[in-house]
């Protein structure tokens, strides 16, 4: 049997995760969690084999909620089950440690298949994942000028200030341009990359490798 903890913050995908393997003979569900930091804990209380693991959550996420379910149990794998299927969110879950990715739209026979493959200590995507991990490498892997295309030159060159660890009014003066065109950009970053605050997004560039780029 393999005992399966669920974390996504909204309670009607739980409960809908919950009654679509519930008739599974070989997954139980042990337990649910609203929040990364509820996972972690409730990791240690319910020991599960798996995880099915939401990105976005208040707090702390599922990047960061992978990783330090790894840094405490090795054995454990994570399977991503969300609706973001960027190269960034894509490479910084396999980063952090998960053994899956599948997109939330995905038939309760794929959910299952992921599930079993993790278990296993398989690493499996859904089909469009899998597409986009072997356009990536073909494409030459983590080259920086591939990461976050959804940005401008501009938001890469003010993400990159940031990661680098500058405040606004040193990425003004850095790049010749106003305070108010600097918060307007960085705004802009935050909404393109799912961040909520700084922090977030220096997390995302650095693990992107963008630190230290040149302009």
């Amino acid at each position: 049997m393999i005992r399966l903890l669920i974390v996504d913050d909204h309670p009607a995908f739980r409960r809908g995760l919950e009654l679509m393997l519930s008739d599974v003979d070989d997954i139980e569900v042990v337990a649910q969690a609203a929040s990364g930091e509820e996972a972690v804990e409730l990791a240690v209380q319910a020991t599960p084999d798996v995880v099915l693991m939401d990105l976005r959550m208040p707090g702390l996420d599922g990047i960061e909620s992978t990783r330090r379910l790894k840094r405490l149990h090795s054995s454990l794998s994570v399977v991503v089950l969300t609706m973001f299927e960027d190269d960034a969110s894509v490479f910084a879950a396999m980063r952090a440690g998960a053994r899956g990715y599948v997109l939330k739209g995905a038939d309760q026979d794929e959910i299952e298949r992921a599930v079993r493959a993790a278990a296993a200590g398989e690493a499996i995507f859904g089909p469009a994942i899998a597409d986009r991990v072997i356009l990536h490498f073909a494409q030459g892997g983590d080259h920086p000028r591939s990461t976050f295309p959804s940005l401008t030159q501009r938001e890469r060159e003010v993400l990159s200030l940031i990661a680098n660890g500058k405040g606004n009014a040193a990425i003004a003066h850095e790049l010749g341009i106003n305070l108010k065109t600097v918060r307007n950009h960085v705004s802009n970053v935050f909404t393109k990359l799912h961040v909520s605050d700084r922090a977030s997004a220096i997390v995302k560039a650095r693990e992107s490798g963008m630190a230290g780029e040149s302009h």
